[in-house]
């Protein structure tokens, strides 16, 4: 039998988007069984995340167009996002996340 290394993986659920600009988008609660994100977007933004409303600033994480990243999250916790200010090495752009509930 030959053996095969694997990646680590957790069972993908939900997926929501924002529409991000200028204004905050939000999501709405995530379920009951989410610990992990699994993130993705269009366009670099800066996101935040954690429990009952969020606001997301261009001071909160950045993530840059088409990069994938995984979050770890509580049950209930909410995602906000804003379009990445431009400082000359970003150019800000509106975009979509999309934004995969793990367990």
């Amino acid at each position: 039998m030959s053996f095969f290394p694997k990646q680590p993986s957790s069972r993908s659920g939900a997926t929501q988007t924002i529409a991000f600009d200028a204004s905050v988008g939000v999501t709405n609660a995530f379920g009951p069984e989410t610990w992990q994100l699994r993130l993705v977007a269009d366009s670099a933004c800066c996101y935040r995340v954690g429990d009952g409303a969020q606001t997301a600033t261009v001071a909160d994480i950045f993530l840059p167009a088409n990069t994938i990243e995984h979050v770890i999250v509580s049950p209930g916790q909410r995602i906000a996002a804003i379009k990445a200010a431009t400082d000359g090495l970003v150019t800000a752009t509106a975009g979509t996340l999309w934004i995969t509930e793990m367990s």
